[in-house]
């Protein structure tokens, strides 16, 4: 449960730095003196295409997770049931 935790964490946190670089394009050279594409702005458009697929796979992960702990826990009381019933 705490790999799809953390994973949903990353996702998360991923995603909101895709829509932070959406809204904000310019933060790199704000905040720092680095250009990477000389004012352009295709440095940062590949940016947030790249931490929206990160975020959409974390979340993908997460949610397989979930699932298969899910599984695991019905699978699990299942068969406390019929040992309790035997």
């Amino acid at each position: 449960m705490l790999r799809a935790r953390v994973e949903m964490l990353i996702a998360l946190v991923v995603g909101a730095a895709a829509v932070a670089t959406y809204i904000w394009p310019t933060w790199i050279e704000s905040l720092t003196p680095f250009e990477p594409d000389g004012g352009s702005g295709e440095s940062e458009w590949w940016l947030v295409m790249v931490l929206a697929v990160v975020a959409i796979i974390a979340l993908l992960l997460s949610a397989r997770d979930f699932r298969v702990q899910r599984r695991l826990r019905r699978l699990d009381t299942a068969l406390e049931t019929r040992r309790t019933d035997s």
